[in-house]
Protein backbone atom coordinates (compact mmCIF):
# COMPACT_ATOMS: atom_id res chain seq x y z
CA UNK A 1 0.00 0.00 0.00
CA UNK A 2 2.59 2.53 -1.28
CA UNK A 3 0.44 4.68 -3.19
CA UNK A 4 0.88 7.83 -1.33
CA UNK A 5 -0.33 11.06 -2.33
CA UNK A 6 2.88 13.36 -1.97
CA UNK A 7 3.39 17.00 -3.28
CA UNK A 8 5.23 18.53 -5.39
CA UNK A 9 7.63 21.93 -4.97
CA UNK A 10 4.99 24.53 -5.56
CA UNK A 11 2.80 22.08 -2.65
CA UNK A 12 0.39 20.93 -5.34
CA UNK A 13 -0.80 17.24 -4.38
CA UNK A 14 0.22 14.24 -6.28
CA UNK A 15 -3.07 12.33 -6.93
CA UNK A 16 -1.64 8.62 -8.53
CA UNK A 17 -4.56 6.13 -10.15
CA UNK A 18 -4.78 4.28 -6.97
CA UNK A 19 -4.14 6.21 -3.79
CA UNK A 20 -3.77 4.78 -0.40
CA UNK A 21 -6.10 6.96 2.07
CA UNK A 22 -6.26 6.02 5.28
CA UNK A 23 -9.53 5.80 7.39
CA UNK A 24 -10.80 5.74 11.27
CA UNK A 25 -14.07 4.28 11.07
CA UNK A 26 -15.06 5.69 14.02
CA UNK A 27 -17.01 5.20 17.50
CA UNK A 28 -21.24 4.49 18.12
CA UNK A 29 -22.53 4.64 14.71
CA UNK A 30 -19.50 5.32 13.24
CA UNK A 31 -19.04 1.12 11.43
CA UNK A 32 -22.96 1.77 10.52
CA UNK A 33 -22.56 4.81 8.48
CA UNK A 34 -18.45 4.40 7.47
CA UNK A 35 -19.52 1.08 5.91
CA UNK A 36 -22.87 2.81 4.18
CA UNK A 37 -20.45 5.65 2.75
CA UNK A 38 -17.41 4.17 1.57
CA UNK A 39 -19.44 1.91 -0.87
CA UNK A 40 -20.60 5.42 -2.42
CA UNK A 41 -17.24 6.35 -2.84
CA UNK A 42 -15.82 3.36 -4.55
CA UNK A 43 -19.13 3.12 -6.69
CA UNK A 44 -18.73 6.95 -7.74
CA UNK A 45 -14.85 6.34 -8.50
CA UNK A 46 -15.51 3.25 -10.42
CA UNK A 47 -18.38 4.95 -12.61
CA UNK A 48 -16.65 8.42 -13.10
CA UNK A 49 -13.08 6.55 -14.35
CA UNK A 50 -13.89 3.31 -15.49
CA UNK A 51 -12.65 1.46 -13.63
CA UNK A 52 -8.95 3.34 -14.33
CA UNK A 53 -8.81 4.64 -10.79
CA UNK A 54 -9.98 3.64 -7.51
CA UNK A 55 -8.80 3.87 -3.72
CA UNK A 56 -7.00 1.69 -1.57
CA UNK A 57 -8.66 1.97 1.76
CA UNK A 58 -6.45 1.70 4.60
CA UNK A 59 -8.12 1.35 8.26
CA UNK A 60 -6.13 2.85 11.02
CA UNK A 61 -7.32 2.77 14.92
CA UNK A 62 -8.24 5.83 16.92
CA UNK A 63 -11.20 6.32 19.84
CA UNK A 64 -12.39 3.35 21.69
CA UNK A 65 -11.39 0.39 19.20
CA UNK A 66 -8.17 1.89 19.64
CA UNK A 67 -8.76 1.78 23.13
CA UNK A 68 -9.18 -2.08 23.33
CA UNK A 69 -6.81 -2.94 20.85
CA UNK A 70 -3.87 -1.37 21.76
CA UNK A 71 -4.66 0.43 25.41
CA UNK A 72 -4.58 3.81 23.31
CA UNK A 73 -7.28 6.11 22.76
CA UNK A 74 -4.84 7.28 20.08
CA UNK A 75 -1.72 5.49 18.75
CA UNK A 76 0.92 6.96 18.02
CA UNK A 77 1.44 4.48 14.96
CA UNK A 78 -1.81 5.98 13.05
CA UNK A 79 -0.82 9.96 13.34
CA UNK A 80 2.31 8.34 12.00
CA UNK A 81 0.39 6.87 8.92
CA UNK A 82 -1.73 10.08 8.59
CA UNK A 83 1.05 12.10 8.56
CA UNK A 84 2.77 10.16 5.81
CA UNK A 85 -0.50 9.19 3.38
CA UNK A 86 -1.38 13.02 3.70
CA UNK A 87 -4.86 12.75 3.22
CA UNK A 88 -7.40 10.83 5.74
CA UNK A 89 -10.71 10.52 6.79
CA UNK A 90 -12.57 9.38 9.76
CA UNK A 91 -16.41 9.06 11.37
CA UNK A 92 -17.18 10.13 14.64
CA UNK A 93 -14.94 9.77 17.85
CA UNK A 94 -15.88 9.44 21.62
CA UNK A 95 -14.09 12.15 23.78
CA UNK A 96 -12.18 10.17 26.54
CA UNK A 97 -13.87 10.48 30.25
CA UNK A 98 -11.02 11.57 33.14
CA UNK A 99 -7.76 12.63 31.85
CA UNK A 100 -5.37 12.72 29.21
CA UNK A 101 -6.53 13.72 25.77
CA UNK A 102 -9.36 16.38 25.75
CA UNK A 103 -10.24 15.15 22.55
CA UNK A 104 -9.37 12.95 19.93
CA UNK A 105 -10.33 15.51 17.49
CA UNK A 106 -8.30 18.27 19.11
CA UNK A 107 -5.25 16.17 19.46
CA UNK A 108 -5.15 15.04 15.81
CA UNK A 109 -5.41 19.11 14.72
CA UNK A 110 -2.89 19.55 16.75
CA UNK A 111 -0.40 17.01 15.61
CA UNK A 112 -0.91 17.42 12.27
CA UNK A 113 -1.56 21.41 12.69
CA UNK A 114 -4.17 20.85 10.29
CA UNK A 115 -5.47 25.18 10.87
CA UNK A 116 -8.08 25.64 8.88
CA UNK A 117 -11.64 23.37 10.14
CA UNK A 118 -13.60 23.95 6.62
CA UNK A 119 -17.44 23.22 6.72
CA UNK A 120 -19.18 23.86 3.65
CA UNK A 121 -22.86 24.37 4.11
CA UNK A 122 -25.79 24.16 1.36
CA UNK A 123 -29.23 23.32 1.33
CA UNK A 124 -30.05 20.05 -0.02
CA UNK A 125 -33.94 20.50 -2.25
CA UNK A 126 -36.18 18.81 0.19
CA UNK A 127 -34.55 18.49 3.53
CA UNK A 128 -36.63 19.63 6.09
CA UNK A 129 -35.59 22.87 7.06
CA UNK A 130 -36.87 25.31 10.27
CA UNK A 131 -36.67 28.19 8.08
CA UNK A 132 -38.65 29.18 5.12
CA UNK A 133 -35.39 30.04 2.65
CA UNK A 134 -32.85 27.33 3.32
CA UNK A 135 -31.51 27.77 -0.07
CA UNK A 136 -30.32 30.87 0.42
CA UNK A 137 -27.35 29.91 2.60
CA UNK A 138 -24.87 28.53 1.11
CA UNK A 139 -21.51 29.55 3.04
CA UNK A 140 -17.85 28.12 3.02
CA UNK A 141 -16.67 28.38 6.83
CA UNK A 142 -13.13 28.78 7.26
CA UNK A 143 -12.33 28.16 10.89
CA UNK A 144 -9.26 28.76 12.46
CA UNK A 145 -8.49 25.61 14.24
CA UNK A 146 -5.28 25.79 16.53
CA UNK A 147 -5.99 28.84 18.54
CA UNK A 148 -8.74 30.80 20.20
CA UNK A 149 -9.86 28.89 23.24
CA UNK A 150 -9.57 25.79 21.92
CA UNK A 151 -5.79 26.00 22.76
CA UNK A 152 -7.02 24.19 25.95
CA UNK A 153 -4.81 26.66 27.83
CA UNK A 154 -7.04 26.92 31.06
CA UNK A 155 -6.78 25.96 34.79
CA UNK A 156 -9.23 24.61 36.82
CA UNK A 157 -10.62 26.84 40.36
CA UNK A 158 -8.78 25.94 43.50
CA UNK A 159 -5.48 24.06 42.07
CA UNK A 160 -2.39 25.87 42.80
CA UNK A 161 -1.67 27.00 38.52
CA UNK A 162 -4.94 28.61 38.82
CA UNK A 163 -4.10 30.66 41.77
CA UNK A 164 -0.58 31.55 40.15
CA UNK A 165 -2.19 32.88 37.48
CA UNK A 166 -4.18 34.82 39.41
CA UNK A 167 -1.44 36.25 41.55
CA UNK A 168 0.54 36.95 38.65
CA UNK A 169 -2.26 38.78 36.85
CA UNK A 170 -3.77 40.97 40.08
CA UNK A 171 -0.13 41.75 41.01
CA UNK A 172 1.98 42.16 37.89
CA UNK A 173 -0.43 43.36 35.19
CA UNK A 174 -2.69 44.82 37.71
CA UNK A 175 -6.27 43.32 35.92
CA UNK A 176 -8.69 44.83 37.13
CA UNK A 177 -10.84 41.57 38.47
CA UNK A 178 -11.99 40.18 41.77
CA UNK A 179 -10.67 36.67 41.74
CA UNK A 180 -12.14 34.71 43.95
CA UNK A 181 -10.63 31.07 45.38
CA UNK A 182 -13.17 29.27 42.96
CA UNK A 183 -12.53 31.38 40.29
CA UNK A 184 -11.22 29.15 37.36
CA UNK A 185 -8.96 30.76 34.50
CA UNK A 186 -8.87 30.02 30.53
CA UNK A 187 -6.07 32.08 27.94
CA UNK A 188 -7.62 33.32 24.92
CA UNK A 189 -4.46 33.40 22.21
CA UNK A 190 -5.27 34.54 18.84
CA UNK A 191 -1.22 35.22 16.59
CA UNK A 192 -0.60 36.71 14.12
CA UNK A 193 0.81 34.07 11.87
CA UNK A 194 -2.46 31.72 12.91
CA UNK A 195 -4.46 34.40 11.91
CA UNK A 196 -2.84 35.62 8.78
CA UNK A 197 -2.57 32.12 7.20
CA UNK A 198 -6.44 30.99 8.22
CA UNK A 199 -7.30 34.73 5.81
CA UNK A 200 -4.92 33.30 3.28
CA UNK A 201 -6.52 30.14 2.82
CA UNK A 202 -10.43 31.43 2.60
CA UNK A 203 -8.72 34.17 0.04
CA UNK A 204 -7.63 31.59 -2.24
CA UNK A 205 -10.42 29.46 -1.95
CA UNK A 206 -12.71 32.36 -2.96
CA UNK A 207 -10.66 33.29 -5.81
CA UNK A 208 -10.00 29.68 -7.41
CA UNK A 209 -14.37 28.96 -6.86
CA UNK A 210 -14.95 32.63 -7.79
CA UNK A 211 -17.01 33.29 -5.07
CA UNK A 212 -18.23 37.00 -4.38
CA UNK A 213 -17.11 38.05 -0.89
CA UNK A 214 -14.90 36.81 2.18
CA UNK A 215 -16.20 38.02 5.66
CA UNK A 216 -14.17 37.85 8.32
CA UNK A 217 -16.37 37.50 11.78
CA UNK A 218 -15.31 38.45 14.95
CA UNK A 219 -16.05 40.15 18.52
CA UNK A 220 -13.65 42.87 18.08
CA UNK A 221 -15.28 45.62 19.52
CA UNK A 222 -15.28 43.65 23.06
CA UNK A 223 -12.04 41.59 22.66
CA UNK A 224 -9.85 44.20 20.96
CA UNK A 225 -6.42 42.83 21.44
CA UNK A 226 -7.44 39.24 20.14
CA UNK A 227 -10.56 38.86 17.89
CA UNK A 228 -9.92 42.84 17.27
CA UNK A 229 -6.03 41.80 16.21
CA UNK A 230 -7.93 38.87 14.02
CA UNK A 231 -10.07 41.59 12.02
CA UNK A 232 -6.74 43.95 11.42
CA UNK A 233 -4.27 40.99 10.67
CA UNK A 234 -7.17 39.70 8.37
CA UNK A 235 -7.40 43.41 6.22
CA UNK A 236 -3.55 43.55 5.87
CA UNK A 237 -3.72 39.67 4.38
CA UNK A 238 -6.26 41.05 1.63
CA UNK A 239 -4.70 44.59 0.97
CA UNK A 240 -1.17 43.51 1.18
CA UNK A 241 -1.24 40.44 -0.63
CA UNK A 242 -4.40 40.10 -2.68
CA UNK A 243 -4.32 43.98 -3.72
CA UNK A 244 -5.15 42.33 -7.29
CA UNK A 245 -8.12 40.34 -6.82
CA UNK A 246 -9.68 41.78 -3.68
CA UNK A 247 -11.74 45.14 -2.72
CA UNK A 248 -11.74 45.51 1.48
CA UNK A 249 -14.13 47.84 3.55
CA UNK A 250 -10.96 49.55 4.37
CA UNK A 251 -10.49 50.80 1.21
CA UNK A 252 -14.02 52.18 0.74
CA UNK A 253 -13.40 54.12 4.21
CA UNK A 254 -10.37 55.39 3.29
CA UNK A 255 -12.08 56.66 0.07
CA UNK A 256 -15.12 58.18 1.51
CA UNK A 257 -12.99 59.63 4.05
CA UNK A 258 -11.02 61.37 0.85
CA UNK A 259 -13.60 61.94 -1.60
CA UNK A 260 -17.01 61.33 0.06
CA UNK A 261 -19.04 58.44 0.15
CA UNK A 262 -20.46 58.79 -3.45
CA UNK A 263 -16.97 58.51 -4.76
CA UNK A 264 -16.65 55.55 -2.12
CA UNK A 265 -19.63 53.77 -3.59
CA UNK A 266 -18.33 54.25 -6.82
CA UNK A 267 -15.15 53.23 -6.52
CA UNK A 268 -16.48 49.99 -4.95
CA UNK A 269 -19.10 48.99 -7.39
CA UNK A 270 -16.14 49.84 -10.37
CA UNK A 271 -14.30 46.95 -8.11
CA UNK A 272 -16.97 44.34 -7.81
CA UNK A 273 -18.03 44.73 -11.59
CA UNK A 274 -14.27 44.08 -12.38
CA UNK A 275 -14.97 40.61 -10.56
CA UNK A 276 -13.07 41.98 -7.26
CA UNK A 277 -13.37 39.76 -3.96
CA UNK A 278 -15.22 42.33 -1.17
CA UNK A 279 -13.41 41.43 1.97
CA UNK A 280 -15.53 42.66 4.96
CA UNK A 281 -16.45 42.13 8.31
CA UNK A 282 -18.96 41.07 10.70
CA UNK A 283 -19.38 41.44 14.26
CA UNK A 284 -19.71 37.54 15.72
CA UNK A 285 -23.76 38.12 17.44
CA UNK A 286 -24.94 40.48 14.89
CA UNK A 287 -23.77 37.43 12.25
CA UNK A 288 -25.24 35.07 13.74
CA UNK A 289 -28.67 37.13 12.82
CA UNK A 290 -27.34 37.96 9.47
CA UNK A 291 -27.61 34.36 8.27
CA UNK A 292 -31.16 34.21 9.26
CA UNK A 293 -31.96 37.51 7.92
CA UNK A 294 -29.95 38.25 4.70
CA UNK A 295 -28.12 34.82 4.18
CA UNK A 296 -27.86 35.43 0.48
CA UNK A 297 -24.89 38.49 1.74
CA UNK A 298 -22.15 35.44 2.52
CA UNK A 299 -20.18 33.09 0.55
CA UNK A 300 -16.69 32.59 2.62
CA UNK A 301 -16.50 33.53 6.62
CA UNK A 302 -12.92 33.37 8.28
CA UNK A 303 -13.45 32.76 12.16
CA UNK A 304 -12.07 32.05 14.77
CA UNK A 305 -12.31 28.85 16.62
CA UNK A 306 -15.31 29.62 19.40
CA UNK A 307 -17.00 31.55 16.59
CA UNK A 308 -16.64 28.90 13.83
CA UNK A 309 -18.06 26.14 16.42
CA UNK A 310 -20.74 28.43 16.95
CA UNK A 311 -21.90 29.71 12.99
CA UNK A 312 -20.73 26.30 11.70
CA UNK A 313 -23.93 24.19 14.21
CA UNK A 314 -26.33 26.94 13.51
CA UNK A 315 -25.63 27.14 9.72
CA UNK A 316 -26.34 23.39 10.00
CA UNK A 317 -29.52 23.87 12.29
CA UNK A 318 -30.79 25.73 9.05
CA UNK A 319 -29.86 23.62 5.99
CA UNK A 320 -31.49 20.15 7.17
CA UNK A 321 -28.82 19.56 10.74
CA UNK A 322 -25.45 18.26 11.80
CA UNK A 323 -26.57 15.31 10.35
CA UNK A 324 -25.70 16.07 6.98
CA UNK A 325 -22.51 18.93 7.58
CA UNK A 326 -19.49 17.58 6.29
CA UNK A 327 -16.18 19.01 7.29
CA UNK A 328 -12.60 19.09 7.01
CA UNK A 329 -9.43 19.48 8.74
CA UNK A 330 -6.88 20.78 6.34
CA UNK A 331 -3.21 22.36 6.66
CA UNK A 332 -2.79 24.09 2.99
CA UNK A 333 1.11 24.52 3.58
CA UNK A 334 1.57 20.89 3.37
CA UNK A 335 -0.78 19.21 2.06
CA UNK A 336 -2.17 17.27 4.85
CA UNK A 337 -6.19 16.90 5.48
CA UNK A 338 -8.66 15.02 7.46
CA UNK A 339 -12.16 14.71 6.53
CA UNK A 340 -14.68 14.16 8.92
CA UNK A 341 -18.23 13.53 9.98
CA UNK A 342 -19.52 16.56 12.25
CA UNK A 343 -22.05 15.02 14.44
CA UNK A 344 -21.39 13.04 17.64
CA UNK A 345 -21.00 9.29 17.90
CA UNK A 346 -24.57 8.44 19.64
CA UNK A 347 -23.74 5.10 21.40
CA UNK A 348 -27.71 4.77 21.66
CA UNK A 349 -27.88 4.17 17.93
CA UNK A 350 -24.50 1.74 17.76
CA UNK A 351 -24.95 -1.19 15.28
CA UNK A 352 -28.98 -0.42 14.32
CA UNK A 353 -28.41 0.37 10.68
CA UNK A 354 -30.74 3.61 11.19
CA UNK A 355 -28.52 7.40 11.08
CA UNK A 356 -28.08 9.20 8.02
CA UNK A 357 -24.75 8.74 6.58
CA UNK A 358 -24.76 11.75 4.89
CA UNK A 359 -22.38 13.82 6.85
CA UNK A 360 -19.78 11.22 5.96
CA UNK A 361 -20.67 10.56 2.96
CA UNK A 362 -20.12 14.31 2.17
CA UNK A 363 -17.09 14.07 3.64
CA UNK A 364 -15.90 11.63 1.42
CA UNK A 365 -17.24 14.43 -1.54
CA UNK A 366 -15.24 17.07 -0.02
CA UNK A 367 -12.29 14.49 -0.01
CA UNK A 368 -12.34 13.75 -4.00
CA UNK A 369 -12.76 17.55 -4.59
CA UNK A 370 -9.36 17.91 -2.00
CA UNK A 371 -7.44 15.58 -4.53
CA UNK A 372 -8.97 16.52 -7.90
CA UNK A 373 -11.38 13.64 -8.29
CA UNK A 374 -14.37 16.15 -9.16
CA UNK A 375 -16.05 13.71 -11.47
CA UNK A 376 -16.75 11.55 -8.89
CA UNK A 377 -17.44 14.23 -6.36
CA UNK A 378 -20.05 15.24 -8.63
CA UNK A 379 -21.61 12.19 -9.42
CA UNK A 380 -22.39 11.36 -5.34
CA UNK A 381 -23.52 14.96 -4.77
CA UNK A 382 -26.16 14.84 -7.70
CA UNK A 383 -27.08 11.55 -6.55
CA UNK A 384 -27.37 12.16 -2.97
CA UNK A 385 -29.30 15.43 -3.74
CA UNK A 386 -31.94 12.88 -5.94
CA UNK A 387 -32.53 10.54 -3.72
CA UNK A 388 -33.06 13.54 -0.52
CA UNK A 389 -35.65 14.76 -3.25
CA UNK A 390 -37.43 11.80 -3.80
CA UNK A 391 -38.08 11.51 0.13
CA UNK A 392 -36.40 7.95 0.58
CA UNK A 393 -34.51 8.68 3.59
CA UNK A 394 -33.03 7.74 7.03
CA UNK A 395 -35.56 8.32 10.58
CA UNK A 396 -34.28 11.65 10.85
CA UNK A 397 -35.48 13.10 7.72
CA UNK A 398 -38.27 10.38 8.01
CA UNK A 399 -40.04 12.18 11.05
CA UNK A 400 -40.01 15.59 9.68
CA UNK A 401 -41.36 14.98 6.19
CA UNK A 402 -44.75 13.85 4.76
CA UNK A 403 -45.04 10.68 2.71
CA UNK A 404 -41.74 9.49 3.05
CA UNK A 405 -40.25 6.26 2.53
CA UNK A 406 -37.95 5.23 5.34
CA UNK A 407 -34.84 3.19 4.66
CA UNK A 408 -32.38 2.12 6.84
CA UNK A 409 -28.71 3.65 6.60
CA UNK A 410 -27.29 0.51 4.29
CA UNK A 411 -30.54 0.87 2.03
CA UNK A 412 -29.81 4.69 1.72
CA UNK A 413 -26.67 4.08 -0.09
CA UNK A 414 -27.99 1.44 -2.07
CA UNK A 415 -30.35 4.15 -3.39
CA UNK A 416 -27.54 6.56 -3.89
CA UNK A 417 -25.68 4.62 -5.59
CA UNK A 418 -27.93 3.10 -7.65
CA UNK A 419 -28.20 6.41 -9.17
CA UNK A 420 -24.59 6.73 -9.46
CA UNK A 421 -25.07 4.10 -11.65
CA UNK A 422 -27.81 5.47 -14.18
Amino acid sequence: MENKITTDTTGKLQVPAQPTIPFIIGDGIGPDIWHAAVRVFDAAVAKAYAGQRAIQWLEVLAGEKAFKETGEWLPAQTLATIDSYLVAIKGPLTTPTGGGIRSLNVALRKSLDLYVCQRPTRWFEGVPSPVKHPEAVDMVIFRENTEDIYAGIEFAAETPEADRLKQFLKDDLQVDYNFTATTAVGIKVVSEEGTKRLVRAAIEHAIAHKLPSVTVVHKGNIMKFTEGAFKMWAFEVAEQEFADTTYTWGQWDQTKAAKGEEAANAEQKEALNAGKILIKDVIADNFLQQILLNPRDYSVIATLNLNGDYISDALAAIVGGIGIAPGANINYKTGHAVFEATHGTAPRFANTNTMNPSSVILSGVMLLNYIGWTEAADLITSALSETILQKTVTIDFYNLMEEATLVKTSEFADHIIEKIGK
